[in-house]
C-alpha cells in the first residue's frame, strides 16, 4: 500500500488574478464590510435603547441584524486578509472552523425568518389577539428555538463533512471554506453521508414552517406575559 498524503491545510481560490487586483479587491471588501457592521450594529443599539421600539417586530429585527453582523464576519475578515496579504493557505481548524459557524449562523437567520413570517401573520390575520399570542416569553423561546435549531443543522452537517481526513487534494475552489467544493475534495464515504444527512435536514427545513403554528400556539399558553425584552 503507497504513502498517503493526510491534508492539514487548504488552498483556497483566488478571485482576481493578478496581485493589484487582490489589493483592490480586499480594500473594496474592507469598506463594504466595515460599511455592514456599521449598519447592523447601528440598528441593533437603536433598538435595545430606544424604548419605542421594544416590540415583537423590532425584538426579532435585532436579532437578525446581529445574525447577520456574525454572518459576514466569519468569511469576509479572512477573505480581506488573504487578498491584502496574497496568501490562500487556511488551516484545518480554521476551515472547520468556518464552515460550523457559517451554517450556524446561515441557518438561525432562515429559521428566525421563518420565525419572523409568522409573527407578521398573526399581526396582520389577528390583531386584536396579537399581544396574547405574541408574548415577551414567546419571542424568548421561539427565538431561543431558532438558535438552537440552527446549531444543530450546522452541528450536524459540519461533523458529517470533516468526520475523516483529506487525502484526494487540499484545493477549495473558492474564497472560503464552503460545503460544497469541500465535498469534491472528500472521500466518496463523506459524501455519501453528507448526501443522505442533506436530504433528511432539508425535509426538517421544509417541514418546520409547517409546525410554527401549532408551535407558536403550545408557547402562548405556557406564557402570560405582554411584550418582548429589548
Amino acid at each position: 500500500m503507497g504513502n498517503i498524503t493526510i491534508f492539514t491545510e487548504f488552498l483556497l481560490m483566488d478571485i482576481a488574478s493578478s496581485r493589484e487586483l487582490q489589493v483592490l479587491q480586499g480594500l473594496i471588501f474592507l469598506v463594504i464590510y466595515l460599511g455592514a457592521i456599521a449598519g447592523n450594529l447601528l440598528t441593533v443599539t437603536v433598538i435595545m435603547t430606544d424604548s419605542y421600539l421594544h416590540s415583537p417586530m423590532y425584538f426579532f429585527i435585532g436579532n437578525l441584524s446581529f445574525l447577520d453582523f456574525c454572518y459576514i464576519s466569519v468569511t469576509v475578515p479572512k477573505s480581506i486578509v488573504n487578498n491584502l496579504t496574497g496568501s490562500k493557505l487556511i488551516s484545518l481548524r480554521e476551515c472547520v472552523t468556518q464552515t460550523f459557524l457559517y451554517l450556524f449562523f446561515g441557518s438561525t437567520e432562515y429559521f428566525l425568518l421563518v420565525v419572523m413570517s409568522y409573527d407578521r401573520y398573526v399581526a396582520i390575520c389577528h390583531p386584536l389577539h396579537y399581544q396574547l399570542i405574541i408574548t415577551r416569553c414567546v419571542c424568548t423561546q421561539i427565538s431561543g428555538g431558532a438558535w438552537a435549531s440552527g446549531l444543530v443543522y450546522s452541528a450536524i452537517h459540519t461533523g458529517t463533512v470533516f468526520r475523516l481526513p483529506f487525502t484526494k487534494s487540499n484545493v477549495i475552489h473558492q474564497f472560503f471554506c464552503d460545503i460544497p467544493p469541500i465535498l469534491s475534495i472528500s472521500s466518496k464515504s463523506v459524501q455519501l453521508s453528507e448526501t443522505v444527512a442533506l436530504a433528511y435536514l432539508d425535509y426538517l427545513l421544509i417541514w418546520a414552517p409547517s409546525q410554527m403554528r401549532r408551535l407558536l400556539e403550545a408557547s402562548s399558553r405556557l406564557c402570560s406575559t405582554p411584550w418582548c425584552p429589548p
